[in-house]
């Protein structure tokens, strides 16, 4: 069980560092942090994890994340439900924190967004859902890809959390104009259950994509990653 409250914990700080730097710091007047900032906090909260917690559940804190482990045959299968249903817990715990933090400003209106993720009139950029389900695919494939080689016995040990970390600013720095960057479904369910109505609408994309992302992810490193004898 500690394994998965670590998970919890784990998409909790994920969340509510990488969600809250967009709903509280991106655009405050004068020093807003911005897209780069938003992007560096959501790869910190992955980095400063790695080291709190992967060593007790391997820090996943991510369904697609998880799902693609498995299927590049880094999981078992047995704890795939209680991962992510903790992570989706965690993700939703800490929507619910952030909310409470939010509204205590006057004016807000959690119908700007709250950070949710989004295609066509409610994507940053104005994007298609068509470009929004290749973002989501693509970017977390390459993030399993990162992910499953930086963890290889054969990779540099110690520096795989950096390594993923900076990969998951990489990934919301391309991709944050396109749909707000997903490649997690409890990042995404975590903030859309208080935003409702077009964000539960949409939010199947944010769960289809990144696993679908996640499983090609895997099905590419052990194309590459192989040992050969």
């Amino acid at each position: 069980m500690k394994s998965t409250y670590a998970e919890f914990f784990g998409t909790f700080w994920l969340v509510l560092g990488g969600c809250g730097s967009a709903v509280l710091a991106a655009a405050f007047p004068g020093v807003g942090i911005g897209l780069l900032g938003v992007s560096l906090a959501f790869g910190l909260t992955v980095l400063t994890m790695a080291f709190a917690i992967g060593h007790i559940s391997g820090c996943h804190l991510n369904p697609a994340v998880s799902i693609g482990l498995w299927a590049g045959g880094r999981f078992p299968a047995g704890k795939l439900l209680p991962y992510i249903v903790a992570q989706v817990l965690g993700g939703i715990v800490a929507g619910g924190v952030l909310f409470v933090i939010a509204s205590g400003k006057q004016g807000f209106d959690v119908a700007a967004g709250f950070a949710s993720n989004g295609y066509g009139a409610h994507s940053p950029g104005g994007y298609s859902l068509l470009a929004a389900l290749v973002t989501e695919v693509v970017m977390t494939m390459m993030f399993l890809v990162v992910i499953l080689g930086a963890t290889d016995k054969r990779a540099p040990q110690g520096l795989a959390p950096v390594a993923i970390g900076l990969c998951l600013t990489l990934i919301h720095l391309v991709s944050i104009p396109v749909t707000n960057t997903s490649v997690n479904p409890a990042r995404s369910t975590g903030v859309a259950v208080f935003v409702g109505g077009w964000a539960i609408a949409q939010l199947w994309l944010f769960w289809v994509a990144p696993i679908v992302g996640g499983v090609l992810g895997a099905g590419v490193y052990r194309l590459i990653g192989r040992e050969t004898k």
